[in-house]
């Protein structure tokens, strides 16, 4: 041995150190509690035990845990902790996880790189309960986000937790244009503070949205539902468009709060840059949604006179969907054909082709709700005698009838 293995009655266990570089102020005092608390009854496997370093001989370290006898770490956990184990000495304190109480030749087996493990979770947890920030240089990205170290742990910031300079606005979704969009903050730092953990998983999840939840709020709360904004597109995905209302805050205008008519691609609508104004629908988590069409007439309240129950109408096929075929009216006044109406979806499409017109009767027309069902061809004596919650099917839902 590089040092003479001593009696553990003659080792002094009073500086309690870090277990892995002798700096115990390092380690979570939680974490240094519980280790105290555990020396005093007897291990057992997966407990963190303190102990003194006796000596190193061929791919072995012997350490003391008096008065339990001697521990013994080696083999893969040896070579596992190799670069822990470098800078150690004699005398010097551990902290280790059990792995078996009734090893070899006696001795109680332990590892060094898990006990250093559920430390750095230990602190993780403590980190994320503070909500602590941390300056962190950004290592790898792909196209779920970027890839962070954190303790010499690899943590994971998915693009949906960027702040909006940093999130990747692509036009056309294309996955290989994020990755290079993401990758150009590869080696930037960002101020992030943990939001997940699953130490079985080896997760470790960052946001850097919620460094300046404070700053954020004060600016969200300068607004107010039914306020009116002009702002700038800065993005357009498939769910809608971004908008910067102001420095530091931008909302989003979903897909369904673009138009009053049927939006396929918001992306034909809006590119960035282009000027728009909108007005506020929902303040919530320091989030703002926000809606163009709220600022157009709506189509509905003129077709409340036009429009009526047992009316035969010509419309046009702009949708299918799981309960039928989406048929518009009108322009922003669309209803569906359901597919009860038909033996099956594919008799449904060879009947109603996109894009093409038909001949329909409106079957229930709620203009209040936006909610209309057609059906199929002149049936205007047969709706009329029939009552308006056809049998079988009940009332249908309204967003079945959302374009």
């Amino acid at each position: 041995m590089e040092n003479t293995l001593k009696n553990s009655d003659e080792v002094s266990k009073t500086n309690m150190a870090d277990p892995v570089d002798a700096d115990k102020d390092s380690q979570p005092k939680g974490v240094m509690d519980e280790i105290v608390r555990q020396t005093q009854i007897k291990p057992t496997p997966d407990m963190l035990i303190e102990g003194t370093v006796l000596g190193k001989e061929k791919m072995t370290l012997y350490v003391d845990i008096s008065p339990f006898g001697t521990g013994i770490i080696f083999g893969r956990e040896y070579l596992n902790a190799r670069d822990i184990i470098k800078k150690v000495n004699f005398g010097d304190s551990v902290t280790a996880k059990v792995v078996e109480t009734e090893g070899k030749n006696g001795y109680i087996e332990l590892s060094l790189k898990e006990a250093k493990q559920a430390i750095m979770w230990d602190a993780a947890e403590k980190a994320m309960k503070h909500k602590e920030v941390f300056l962190i240089t950004v290592k790898e990205a792909n196209k779920g986000g970027l890839i962070l170290e954190w303790q010499g742990m690899d943590g994971f910031v998915p693009a949906s937790q960027l702040k909006p300079e940093h999130y990747p606005r692509v036009a056309d979704g294309d996955k290989d244009k994020i990755v290079n969009e993401l990758e150009k903050l590869i080696g930037t730092q960002l101020e992030v503070s943990i939001i997940g953990i699953d130490p079985k998983e080896g997760k470790l999840i960052f946001s850097e949205k919620t460094t300046d939840n404070k700053s954020r709020k004060e600016i969200v709360d300068r607004y107010g539902l039914g306020d009116v904004i002009e702002g700038e597109v800065t993005g357009a995905v498939d769910f809608g468009i971004f908008i910067k209302i102001e420095e530091g805050l931008e909302g989003l205008v979903h897909i369904s709060e673009l138009d009053w008519s049927l939006v396929e691609d918001p992306r034909s609508l809006y590119k960035p840059g282009d000027k728009v104004r909108a007005k506020i629908i929902e303040v919530k988590d320091d989030k703002i949604s926000l809606s163009i069409k709220a600022l157009k007439p709506n189509p509905w309240h003129e077709a409340e006179n036009k429009w009526h129950r047992g009316d035969v109408v010509s419309g046009v096929v702009i949708k299918y969907n799981k309960h039928g075929a989406l048929i518009s009216i009108d322009e922003g006044v669309a209803g569906l054909v359901h597919i009860s109406e038909f033996v099956d979806e594919n008799d449904l499409r060879s009947k109603l082709e996109l894009g093409k017109s038909y001949t329909f009767t409106i079957n229930l027309f709620e203009s209040k709700d936006q909610r209309m069902t057609l059906v199929f061809g002149d049936k205007k004596a047969e709706v009329l005698a029939s009552p308006e919650k056809p049998k079988g099917r009940g009332r249908v839902k309204k967003e079945e009838t959302v374009v």
